[in-house]
């Protein structure tokens, strides 16, 4: 059966059923006992089909990654600018810095662009020289105050 446009489905003459005098048969066979199975033409179409939509997902999942990269990487540059805010303004920004070690902290997706990954390395890296830069600082503070 051939279902074309709006108008139903459409019967070829190969597809038809053809009807015996003790039974029925199925077009192209001419035994009048049970009919054998049918395998459908199209359950390779079917096949193609899962296969395109798993691949679809595959893309979708790729681009999602290199999203959550890249917000990531904003974040920390987000991060970054509140440190040198707070420092300007005298003060410590020590919520911009715990915030900065739990952003740096968290899981970064593997990225299969080699110039993201590259930026998201130099974001990373100049986010964990600003936590060591406040460290030495924690601890200087200390060593002369006491």
């Amino acid at each position: 059966m051939k279902v074309s446009g709006p108008t139903g489905p459409n019967m070829t003459p190969q597809a038809r059923p053809t009807r015996s005098a003790g039974g029925f048969s199925m077009a192209g066979t001419t035994s009048t006992s049970s009919p054998a199975p049918s395998v459908s033409a199209n359950a390779a179409g079917g096949v193609a089909d899962v296969s395109a939509l798993m691949a679809l997902q595959g893309v979708e999942t790729a681009t999602e990654g290199r999203r959550r990269g890249i917000r990531r990487g904003r974040g920390l540059l987000d991060r970054l600018d509140e440190i040198k805010l707070a420092l300007l303004a005298g003060e410590s920004g020590e919520s911009a810095l715990m915030g900065l070690a739990r952003d740096l902290g968290e899981h970064r997706p593997d990225e299969a662009d080699a110039g993201l990954k590259g930026l998201l390395d130099q974001i990373d890296l100049r986010a964990r020289v600003e936590l060591a830069k406040a460290e030495q600082r924690r601890s200087a503070t200390r060593t002369h105050g006491n």
